[in-house]
């Protein structure tokens, strides 16, 4: 775990700036949206000075999230910039997301190989040469709801970063396609390789995919009110509601949950489903609640988030709506979906 420092310094008048330090990993697309993170809090407070460290990126993400959570507990950082959906839904004691940014793109997009074409994804099982269209994704989620709408297809794990996954498709004939969260494609550079994005009714998407997060130490007041200046409400009240969604049906990365919201006329509108594996089964409904803006503002977390900038009423709203959604499936047999999928998760 490597970080940089360094002293505070003094601008003309002898005034010591406020150093703020900043833990990434050491991956391009981490790095990207860190200096995203940054540049707004730059443009914000220009007398503050921001530092970037770096950590040496793990393979499991339980490890990389734990390890900049120990340096921000070690005070050794004093924000980390995540992507939201990759934090769970409770955080460890002691912290909490002080900030959730506007939403980029939070569908998922196909990327096809550079000498296939898209009417081989939605008409045919087979290419020209009797070969089975393969299509590459390492998420359950996206696989069982691909599997459901597009039985005729096959799919494959691909693992690695944004980088290793395209090199993957573009020099070998593995996969005639892979999906990819949008945003990342974007904040990458490279929306000329989207060749679609899959609209809800063809694959919904994560719980918090798209939205970035800055985690801060809850104790931390000053930098608490420091970063709440970045909150984009629609975003916030959307991503409380699916993150209480998620964890009221105890879900993860290892089962297949899937979300779309929206906002619109000052109602928010969620859409919630559960898959098993293969898509056979599954389970998918919408509610939605009205989140009028309010006076009232509290440091309570919710799901992890502290949002003080946005109405309490409206973040209680949100909340209640992912609960409510939660608990209608589970009453229709989402726990029994899960646990099957689990558990055949973990066999594999």
């Amino acid at each position: 775990f490597e970080l940089f420092f360094i002293l505070p310094c003094q601008d003309g008048n002898g005034k010591v700036s406020r150093v703020i330090r900043i833990g990434t990993r050491k991956s391009q697309l981490a790095r990207i949206q860190t200096d995203s993170v940054a540049d707004k809090l730059k443009e914000l407070y220009p007398d503050v000075h921001l530092e970037i460290g770096e950590q040496l990126q793990l393979w499991i993400l339980l490890l990389f999230t734990k390890e900049l959570e120990n340096a921000l507990e070690r005070n050794e950082v004093d924000l980390v910039v995540h992507s939201l959906k990759d934090l769970p839904t409770s955080l460890p004691a002691g912290f909490t997301i002080g900030a959730v940014l506007k939403r980029e793109n939070p569908h998922d997009a196909v990327v096809l190989h550079p000498k296939k074409r898209w009417g081989l994804f939605r008409k045919l099982g087979v290419d020209g040469y009797g070969q089975i269209i393969v299509i590459g994704t390492s998420s359950l989620r996206r696989a069982a709801q691909l599997k459901k709408r597009f039985p005729h297809l096959e799919f494959k794990d691909i693992r690695g970063n944004l980088n290793t996954r395209l090199k993957k498709l573009d020099e070998k004939d593995d996969f005639a396609a892979i999906i990819l969260a949008a945003a990342g494609l974007k904040r990458m550079g490279w929306e000329n390789r989207i060749s679609l994005i899959l609209e809800p009714e063809d694959c919904m998407y994560a719980v918090g995919q798209g939205a970035l997060a800055v985690e801060v130490r809850a104790r931390d007041a000053d930098i608490l009110e420091m970063v709440s200046v970045l909150h984009d409400p629609d975003t916030v009240l959307r991503c409380i509601a699916e993150r209480a969604f998620l964890k009221q049906l105890e879900g993860g990365c290892s089962v297949p949950v899937a979300v779309h919201t929206k906002v619109k006329d000052s109602q928010l509108y969620l859409t919630g489903a559960v898959y098993s594996l293969d898509g056979s089964q599954s389970i998918k409904e919408t509610m939605q609640t009205s989140i009028a803006p309010g006076d009232e503002v509290s440091q309570v977390q919710r799901v992890g988030v502290t949002a003080i900038k946005v109405p309490a009423e409206a973040q209680d709203a949100a909340e209640r709506l992912g609960v409510k959604l939660a608990d209608l499936l589970l009453s229709k047999g989402a726990k029994e979906i899960l646990t099957v999928a689990r558990q055949l998760n973990d066999a594999r």
